[in-house]
């Protein structure tokens, strides 16, 4: 096991966290069961969100008796005070607890500061001196407010996108909290399910000493795979390098990270997920994604408005509109060429 000390809050977690947005789509006994596996096997550190439909109550129902165990995260997207007061009191009841570990403006397209016309970093300090949370912190999908939250000094940590098809300018936010003693927790360590094999995750992830990667689990055999990083750290094998660097080559760039921001769309398009269809069918089960269902969904496409909302949208600045259009056209030659087409 190896433990990291987040930052400056005196918190000392094991390095691989665990990311409860999937559980959603489970049983509630099934979540527990995960859950109860992953605290035996060492995690101690629960990422979820008030946004999260109930999976603040299915980690509420699993840590019964241990909770003071564990460091809980939580996140609220209330835009003002009295939203945050009421997404705070609706998550401290149903993870039934009295107190939050980590509590962090959800995605913000601002950061949130002392005085503010919002209100919210001022709730969120009234919760602190209530004892309602131990630490302030933020999560983002955008450069600008991350680097202005980091630069504010006023939060604990910084959860931002993070993985090895990350650049540049996402390692200079590791290093800048590194430098500002501010934690930082790597969301979409798999790059939302388009990297294949977690140890090469975790392998390349433990050489970056202070990220903590919160690794989404909904399946046993994805946490036993998490749970052997957290036995002993995996190595990064030069087999596991060379899967890196075409990783690399393929996936860099302008490609849909599915976080969803663009969403919903006004004529049903299921955006975070045919913006990157190309690349689910050739680096996932392609079968899956030719069903009936799938075919209707990427029809949908056809009903475009080109209002370029989800462009605007677009945490990445991705022209979305286009990778639409490139993931439509080459979805039909592939289901073609399939079915034995030219």
């Amino acid at each position: 096991m190896k433990h990291i000390t987040l930052g400056a809050t005196g918190i000392t977690i094991e390095k691989n966290g665990f990311g409860c947005l999937p559980i959603q789509r489970i049983t509630k006994e099934e979540a527990a069961r995960l859950l109860r596996k992953a605290v035996d096997g060492g995690i101690n550190y629960f990422d979820t969100a008030r946004a999260y439909t109930d999976s603040e109550e299915k980690m509420g129902y699993a840590f019964q008796g241990i909770r003071d165990k564990l460091i809980i995260a939580t996140k609220t997207m209330a835009t003002g005070a009295e939203g945050m007061w009421s997404d705070l009191e609706a998550s401290l009841k149903a993870l039934g607890t009295d107190y939050i570990d980590v509590y962090q403006f959800h995605n913000p397209a601002f950061c949130p500061v002392p005085g503010g016309e919002d209100g919210l970093y001022d709730a969120a300090l009234e919760a602190k001196k209530q004892g309602k949370i131990r630490h302030i912190a933020i999560t983002n999908h955008r450069l600008k407010v991350a680097h202005e939250a980091i630069d504010s000094g006023l939060y604990a940590l910084l959860q931002f996108p993070f993985s090895y098809l990350s650049g540049p300018k996402e390692q200079e936010l590791v290093d800048k909290c590194r430098e500002k003693g501010m934690g930082f927790v790597a969301m979409k360590g798999m790059a939302g399910g388009l990297i294949r094999d977690g140890l090469t995750a975790a392998a390349w992830m433990a050489r970056q000493e202070d990220v903590v990667p919160i690794w989404g689990v909904q399946h046993e055999w994805e946490l036993d795979q998490f749970l052997s990083a957290v036995r002993e750290t995996p190595e990064l094998t030069p087999q596991r390098q060379e899967e890196i660097d075409r990783d690399r080559a393929e996936l860099c760039g302008d490609f849909c990270r599915s976080c969803g921001y663009c969403m919903p769309c006004p004529v049903g398009i299921q955006i975070n997920q045919c913006a990157r269809m190309s690349l689910l069918l050739r680096r996932m089960p392609a079968e899956q994604y030719l069903t009936e269902k799938w075919q209707g969904e990427m029809k949908k496409i056809e009903k475009c408005l080109h209002c370029n909302q989800c462009r605007f949208m677009c945490p990445y600045g991705l022209d979305t509109p286009r990778l639409l259009q490139d993931n439509y056209k080459d979805y039909w030659a592939f289901l073609e060429k399939r079915d034995g087409g030219s």
